[in-house]
């Protein structure tokens, strides 16, 4: 078996190092996109994963590809597509850290991946199926997407889904709110944020994690809150956690998806199904997951700054 298997987008962030003399930004290449950055916390604690998804045959998709191997994700679901070029995505950060993206992604090789091409071996040996809705926003990744959906509920896993909504990637907001709405009808365990709550329901973070438990039928949900922390509920408990202090952030690129396959990591150390979980194993799971996206804000990118488990055991 293999823990949990990924599909989406992998690209390259450029994030901005200075500023040259003429005003543009000096950029350093970083590997990203959240699947792979979820992915990446999940081997770094200690769990199996694959992931699938295309790049193209490009300088960045080889790069990306053995970044993925390096990090000890298993590649044999990477289609690499000479026709198309890798995605790629221009991090903007203001003086907290905070980020805001631009995506040539027109089309982004994410975008390119087949029904035919997903790796249905991979979803008959895996526990846990995760996808986000970037790769909804275009076909054929969008039939590709609830191709693989459907095949891993059809195999027995569960489904997660992080919603990483991006409004400039969608034609229409409605649009990216019926996928999203979608999305959440067929998870198990859901990882969202405070601000996806508030621009789908114009709810609390914690009225949002009810309503996704009672009314699109997940088990689990985890309601962050940026830097203060994260909201956690099953139907039968709910917690809520704040953040570690003392943090110098520098870069929060990665930092939800980090966040994600934290608490993806500790879940499964449980053993158990998510609605099982006691109040005290839910908060050991959110404070591991908040202190672990935590540190990685101390450093660029997505994928390199996972913090090792002891970094994160001495912090907690």
């Amino acid at each position: 078996m293999i823990d949990v298997v990924a599909l989406g987008e992998l690209l390259i962030d450029f994030a901005p190092q200075s500023v040259n003399e003429a005003g543009y930004p000096v950029l350093s290449a970083n590997p990203g996109g959240a699947p792979g950055n979820f992915l990446a916390a999940l081997n770094k604690y200690g769990c199996s994963t694959a992931m699938i998804g295309k790049v193209g045959d490009d300088m960045f998709g080889r790069l990306l590809v053995d970044t993925l191997r390096k990090a000890g994700i298993g590649t044999q679901g990477v289609v690499t597509d000479p026709g198309v070029f890798t995605t790629l995505a221009f991090v903007s950060l203001d003086k907290s850290g905070n980020r805001d993206f631009s995506f040539a992604r027109k089309p982004g090789a994410d975008t390119c991946l087949t029904p035919g091409e997903v790796n249905e071996d991979l979803l008959a040996e895996a526990r846990i199926f995760h996808f986000g809705t970037l790769s909804l926003t275009d076909e054929p990744a969008a039939s590709a997407t609830r191709a693989a959906i459907a095949a891993a509920k059809a195999h027995g896993a569960l489904i997660s889904l992080d919603p990483n909504l991006r409004k400039p990637l969608w034609k229409r907001e409605e649009d990216a709110k019926a996928a999203i709405e979608w999305s959440l009808r067929q998870a198990d365990i859901v990882k969202i944020s405070d601000e996806e709550i508030e621009w789908l329901w114009g709810l609390s973070p914690e009225a949002g994690a009810q309503k996704i438990l009672t009314e699109y039928g997940a088990s689990l949900v985890y309601a962050t809150l940026g830097p203060k922390g994260c909201h956690a509920a099953t139907k039968a408990c709910a917690v809520t956690v704040a953040s570690p202090s003392g943090i110098h952030v520098v870069d929060t690129t990665g930092a939800g998806d980090i966040f994600g396959g934290s608490a993806m990591s500790r879940f499964l150390k449980t053993n158990k199904a998510p609605a099982e979980l006691t109040a005290e194993e839910l908060t050991n799971i959110v404070r591991f997951a908040c202190t672990a996206a935590s540190l990685s804000t101390q450093k660029h990118g997505g994928i390199g700054s996972v913090p090792e488990e002891n970094e994160v055991r001495e912090k907690l």
